[in-house]
């Protein structure tokens, strides 16, 4: 597949003091040299749904275009047929994960003193949507979603000491974790969860189970939220809750992979465990700060949301470009089928949302790395992201026709792992619920 890379016609802010992943620095010192074109000899289209990784995307900074093109010189060592490869034989994306972790990229948003770059959510949902969009869809990008923003509320929350002890080996890619709070019998009901962990001289007792726990077969460590105080004996369901951040012990959880539909190269699985012996130490924040759980788990809801719909995205965005290569190339009663307005016009449409959805993405990570906290546009985000990936994914598969629905075209892939970001993290009705009650002042639906 024909693959070139179109790069930012503006030059970069070069005295940026934030530490950068090591692969950033040469792509700054490279971007900042070039020529800038004065204004009446720039491009009219900024670039094709046909261009591989394209660099020059209206209303991205410099900051987002250096990690756009450093990021793509990773992920372009890794076509389709790798992922395809992955994806059947249900293997783990070991080479991506550690030539991301060996250039620093896995510290992304995380403090500077324990090796990250604290780069923001913008910076990362570029990162994402890059990885996903080069064709590794939900398996790469799942494969280090959890170091980008799992670790958020002890960066925000823990004590010095934890973060010392937890965040150097995360970073570093030495170890993976996983995001234990989703159960089987309460789903989004967060507040009602079952799992409890009763504190016992220096360890809290944990029995329970969680599901749709993603790398857990890889993992050695697991962000846990557990109830402390049962629901009856607080003052409010959002009190009682604490997370935890500790090891993934084997000897005390039972870990069972969830056979399913996509992204088969990352591990999907339900987690039993009783009489889990868990350190105190391991309380995310201290002692004091048991109970407060929630309110920790609610502060990366908005980032991950941005995060997903950058992901969907980048599905979206490879559909696309498969699909309109294909429509200029496939001869069909003597012309390319792209020149038939039932060909053309559904993919013109699908580059119109996928672009109106862009635009929204990247508004709400910058509002999210400027101290909002309101969730409408990070979840309106997510929306029209995950709904316009479907769309082009589903139409990139009709315009292949029965070549479509093979493997050896990748698409219908892509089709399955853009089903996932309608479903997960959050659903498409949970979110218009949301903002119906939120934005719409109506009385709460569900």
């Amino acid at each position: 597949m024909r693959r070139s890379f179109i790069h930012s016609t503006g030059t970069l802010v070069s005295g940026l003091s934030r530490h950068r992943p090591r692969s950033f620095l040469p792509a700054l010192n490279v971007a900042a040299s070039r020529h800038v074109s004065p204004p009446q000899t720039r491009r009219l289209i900024h670039s094709r749904a046909t261009d591989f990784l394209p660099i020059n995307l209206p209303d991205w900074t410099d900051s987002q275009r250096s990690v756009r093109e450093a990021i793509a010189k990773i992920v372009s060592k890794y076509p389709d047929e790798y992922w395809m490869d992955h994806d059947t034989e249900h293997k783990f994306p070991w080479e991506l994960y550690k030539d991301l972790a060996a250039n620093g990229w896995l510290g992304i948003c995380l403090p500077e003193e324990f090796g990250g770059s604290a780069l923001g959510i913008s910076e990362a949902a570029v990162m994402l949507q890059t990885i996903s969009e080069s064709g590794a869809c939900m398996n790469g990008a799942s494969s280090v979603h959890m170091n980008i923003f799992g670790l958020e509320p002890v960066a925000k929350f823990g004590t010095t000491e934890q973060k010392e002890r937890w965040l150097p080996p995360l970073i570093q890619g030495q170890e993976r974790a996983c995001f234990g709070v989703t159960e089987p019998n309460t789903g989004l009901d967060t507040l009602k969860l079952q799992s409890t962990a009763r504190r016992e001289g220096d360890y809290y007792i944990a029995k329970g189970s969680k599901i749709f726990i993603s790398t857990a077969q890889v993992a050695q460590k697991i962000l846990l939220l557990a109830r402390t105080t049962p629901l009856d004996k607080v003052d409010k369901p959002s009190r009682g809750l604490s997370l935890f951040y500790t090891d993934l012990n084997r000897d005390a959880v039972k870990i069972t992979e969830i056979p399913k539909m996509g992204r088969s190269a990352v591990d999907t699985n339900v987690l039993f465990f009783e009489d889990w012996k868990i350190p105190a130490e391991d309380l995310v924040g201290g002692f004091n700060a048991e109970g407060d759980g929630f309110k920790m788990i609610l502060h990366g809801m908005n980032a991950e949301r941005v995060l997903v719909a950058a992901e969907a995205l980048g599905i979206g965005f490879a559909a696309l470009r498969r699909a309109s290569q294909y429509a200029g190339e496939r001869v069909v009663f003597g012309k390319p089928i792209g020149t038939y307005q039932g060909i053309q016009h559904p993919l013109a449409e699908c580059w119109m949302q996928l672009e109106s959805a862009r635009l929204v993405v990247y508004l709400a990570g910058r509002m999210y790395d400027e101290g909002y906290t309101g969730g409408e546009y990070a979840n309106a985000a997510k929306f029209l992201a995950s709904e316009a990936a479907f769309k082009a994914a589903e139409r990139a598969i009709m315009t292949h026709g029965g070549m479509g629905y093979a493997k050896e075209y990748h698409v219908e892939r892509y089709l399955r792992e853009a089903t996932l970001s309608r479903i997960a993290p959050v659903s498409a009705e949970m979110i218009k619920n949301y903002v119906g009650q939120q934005v719409l002042g109506l009385p709460k639906s569900y």
